[in-house]
């Protein structure tokens, strides 16, 4: 047998081969085993997220994330106001290298609300200023298309408001100094700006849905009557959560005036601080909102049981003579009128000859009851004093009965409809989105059974009477009309008027508030050349319950309606139906 001798050479090539296989599988391992634990590490991570996710005390987040000031949301997280990291521009005069003249009136194309006058001044100044403290990307290129270097663009804090006029007067805006300098800026300014609660963004109330949808038919509502300006305010009656606040006109938050805002939030009608649009009609300006006043009179009434017998009829064959002054009705009946014919055909007579029953401490409880003698409860600093009787006789029992002698806000009169018509319970109003499970704060107003009632009678004021214009088919809407005559330092001026309606939906289980404003309409073609609110004011109420109606979940139902069958006889009717 031939042997097989193994030479020395490939005995160490064996040896080698060896060597390196034992390497490259020990470098294999290591390579697991590194990535082993770097797979181990990214699970253990990922639990522990997954374990104290939401626990501050677990990687807090740091500050650098948290914005300067906090951001305010609607009810359902839309945005209102946030601060966003904006362009501003800057000017160097002593830097200028073009001519001032040819800049100023560059400038002024791109900013048409600026003179070129203005920015003239700034370009030849001798200190430094800002051409525009806020600017948007596209205008800061236009500037940079100008080429001048002693232009600067910085990059600086700026608050936003993505929704432009849309509740302005509620939210407010801040100063050139980031503080809070009206609505809810201002009495949140501190909140807004703490580092332990900036972070979290503040909940509001308001639904822009219905916002926009209330500010929208106000504004349609200003031109089809040639209104001066309007006002109106949706309410939730059982908890006092306001939904939507309008005030018109308005302005752009984005872009505020900073002139004629008084230090403790008040307008003063004397002259130092004129009336401008950053005005919130809705809380701090006072009306005589007239025959609105007429249900909350009747209520008391029954409450205090000087009105048994809606049934019962009064004297209105004639204009009321009382202590020199006379009281008429607007359109005279000329006849004798039982409780749910006054509201219907809305008789300042009969209201009157109600309120002298129900007496001056009655009424005055009543209104006291629903603070018609304080600012109105809301969070906003903005909010007006009413104008309450100076001297109370006989005479202003009957003139306030029927919403003439006493000037309140709209959210007086929304407040006191909500107890009117949730079971009699009142509410303050509030610009905070009430948590789940909270029970709103409120006191009994009116008994159970006297709201009920008023349910009843103000959806037949908008089926058979004054507010027929406001009734939203399938939505049962109920409410009273008031068209006031606006005072003046002779009396009343006869050619200005207020036409306010204010109303509740559904009435069968009324849920939602709306009162709507309007300040001194025209007669139109449109409206029948009448100022009154029936022909103003009503309309309106009518078009924003059909437009936020589906938004608030109450879908149209013609066949649903407030049973009014036993109340129905009590109207009379040309075919003899007493």
């Amino acid at each position: 047998m031939t042997a097989f001798v193994v030479r020395p050479q490939t005995r160490h090539a064996i040896n080698a081969t060896k060597v390196q296989a034992a390497i490259a599988y020990w470098r294999l391992l290591v390579l697991v085993g590194l990535f082993g634990v770097f797979l181990l590490l990214v699970v253990g991570r990922l639990a522990l997220l997954a374990i104290f996710e939401g626990n501050r005390a677990f990687g807090a987040t740091p500050v650098s994330f948290i914005p300067e000031r906090g951001d305010i949301v609607d009810r359902n997280g839309a945005p209102l106001a946030r601060t966003i990291q904006g362009y501003a521009i800057w000017v160097k005069p002593s830097e200028l290298v073009n001519d001032p003249k040819e800049l100023a009136a560059g400038l002024a194309r791109i900013f048409p609300d600026t003179s070129e006058a203005e920015f003239y001044a700034k370009l030849t100044a001798k200190a430094p200023s800002y051409l525009r403290k806020r600017a948007l990307p596209e205008e800061v290129r236009a500037v940079h298309d100008l080429g001048e270097i002693a232009i600067e663009f910085p990059r600086e804090s700026t608050r936003l408001y993505p929704q432009h006029e849309l509740a302005a007067h509620v939210l407010g805006f801040v100063s050139r100094d980031g503080k809070g300098a009206l609505g809810m800026e201002r009495v949140m300014d501190k909140h807004l700006r703490s580092s332990e609660s900036r972070g979290k963004p503040v909940e509001m109330s308001l639904d822009v849905r219905v916002q926009a949808a209330l500010e929208i038919e106000l504004a349609n509502g200003m031109i089809t009557t040639g209104a001066k300006g309007a006002a109106g305010i949706i309410l939730d009656s059982q908890t006092g959560e306001v939904l939507a606040m309008a005030s018109l006109p308005s302005f752009n938050p984005n872009r505020p005036s900073f002139a004629n805002i008084p230090d403790n939030g008040q307008v003063i009608v004397d002259g130092r601080y004129p009336i401008s649009r950053q005005t919130n009609f809705v809380t701090n300006r006072v009306f005589e909102l007239g025959s609105t006043f007429k249900p909350l009179t009747v209520a008391a009434a029954l409450d205090a049981g000087t009105v048994r017998n809606l049934a019962l009829r009064y004297d209105a064959t004639e204009p009321l003579q009382i202590a020199g002054f006379r009281i008429r009705d607007t359109h005279p009946a000329g006849r004798w009128l039982n409780v749910p014919e006054t509201l219907v055909h809305s008789s300042n007579i009969v209201t009157a000859r109600i309120a002298d029953g129900l007496g001056q401490q009655r009424l005055e409880r009543m209104l006291r009851n629903m603070e018609f003698d304080k600012r109105p409860s809301i969070e906003l600093a903005e909010r007006a004093k009413p104008l309450w009787p100076a001297n109370w006789g006989r005479v202003t029992t009957m003139t306030v009965g029927y919403g003439h002698g006493m000037s309140v806000t709209p959210l007086h009169l929304a407040s006191a409809y909500g107890a009117m018509v949730n079971g009699g319970i009142w509410h303050p109003a509030t610009l905070h989105k009430a948590k789940p499970g909270h029970k709103p704060v409120g006191r009994r107003v009116f008994s159970a059974a006297t709201s009920a009632r008023m349910r009843q009678l103000l959806r037949m004021i908008v089926v058979d009477g004054t507010g027929k214009k406001a009734d939203a088919a399938g939505y049962r809407v109920g409410g009273k009309t008031g068209s006031a005559e606006k005072p003046n330092e002779g009396g009343y001026a006869r050619n200005l008027v207020v036409s306010t309606f204010a109303a509740a939906f559904p009435m069968d289980n009324p849920r939602y508030i709306i009162i709507a404003m309007v300040d001194e309409p025209k007669g139109t073609a449109e409206t029948g050349f009448q100022r009154t609110a029936g022909w103003t004011a009503a309309p309106i109420v009518r078009r924003t319950v059909e437009r936020i109606g589906p938004q608030l979940g109450i879908i149209p139902d013609t066949h649903r309606d407030v049973d009014v069958s036993e109340l129905m006889p009590l109207l009379w009717s040309p075919k003899g139906n007493t």
